[in-house]
């Protein structure tokens, strides 16, 4: 039995299957996403199944799992983030604005609002297909990074190998921003892991590495916490940004060109930070939550 069975542009029915749930692939520029909508039956998870789900050789695989529940009054949807590791996390900006392009198509309008554990955030479609979203304020204090310890951060003070003196973001997660001469030279698979857990964040953080380009925008790679290098990631471009202006690098808007392709983020005077950029759905398919775990 396998784990998943994909359907897409074909009238074959696949037969049914028990515990089997309906998913769709999604991605933003390369950072991919399984997303379940459990909004009317709900969907039994746990670390150990978020795992095998996201695993490339065994599941489906992706960055990130995304669940849509039933929100509270006034938004659409809620979205609850699995990392590829199993953990839950607070936000995820790529995956944002996947899940307003569906509840945009399914509600029949541009601006839909989707709660997360950690905010918010209002969404606009725009007529191209690119979705912008409102990531909610910048937060800058050592208290709501959180850090372990009173720091200043705009320069931490410490180093992993040839990394040092990172910027300190929380864009709804974590963040520790590092600029650098070229980010290609970088090697982030072997530093990302040191600096995500480094002792001053008690809850790991993501690792952007940042280059300041000849035009002004920012070229950056990202280590995402619980998942690892990342074609894209949102909530790292928004870090980027926020950082790169912090230290007088970049403009208040400007493009950060990540692996997969650019996003534009502006850092408004009310402090919350906008991105917008490109969404994609790849495929449909049910999962076999059975047939998944016996392989994990």
């Amino acid at each position: 039995m396998t784990p998943y069975t994909l359907f897409q542009n074909s009238s074959f029915e696949p037969a049914a299957v028990s515990m089997t749930r309906a998913f769709t692939k999604m991605h933003g520029l390369g950072n991919d996403f399984v997303v379940v909508d459990a909004r009317t039956q709900a969907f039994a998870l746990d670390d150990r199944l978020a795992a095998a789900i996201a695993d490339r050789k065994r599941g489906v695989g992706c960055d990130q799992l995304i669940i849509l529940e039933p929100a509270e009054e006034g938004a659409d949807a809620r979205m609850r983030i699995r990392n590829a590791d199993g953990a839950e996390v607070e936000a995820c900006g790529n995956a944002s604005r996947c899940v307003a392009s569906v509840l945009a198509q399914e509600l029949g309008r541009e601006e839909v609002e989707i709660e997360t554990l950690g905010a918010r955030l209002q969404a606009t479609v725009h007529a191209d297909g690119s979705v912008t979203v409102n990531m909610g304020p910048a937060r800058l204090d050592w208290r709501e990074i959180p850090l372990a310890q009173d720091c200043d951060t705009l320069h931490l003070g410490y180093s992993v190998g040839a990394l040092s003196d990172p910027v300190a973001v929380n864009m709804g997660n974590p963040h520790s921003v590092f600029f650098v001469e070229n980010v290609e030279t970088v090697p982030l698979s072997e530093l990302g892991p040191q600096a995500e857990h480094h002792p001053l964040y008690p809850e790991r953080c993501n690792v952007p590495v940042v280059q300041v380009l000849p035009d002004g925008s920012l070229r950056t790679r990202v280590w995402e916490r619980g998942v690892g290098i990342t074609q894209a990631c949102g909530t790292g471009a928004c870090a980027a940004l926020v950082a790169a202006v912090r230290r007088g690098l970049s403009p208040h808007l400007n493009h950060v060109r990540l692996d997969g392709g650019p996003l534009k983020i502006a850092w408004l005077d009310n402090g919350e930070v906008l991105m917008t950029g490109p969404v994609a759905t790849a495929f449909k398919g049910e999962l076999d939550t059975e047939a998944l775990l016996a392989t994990a």
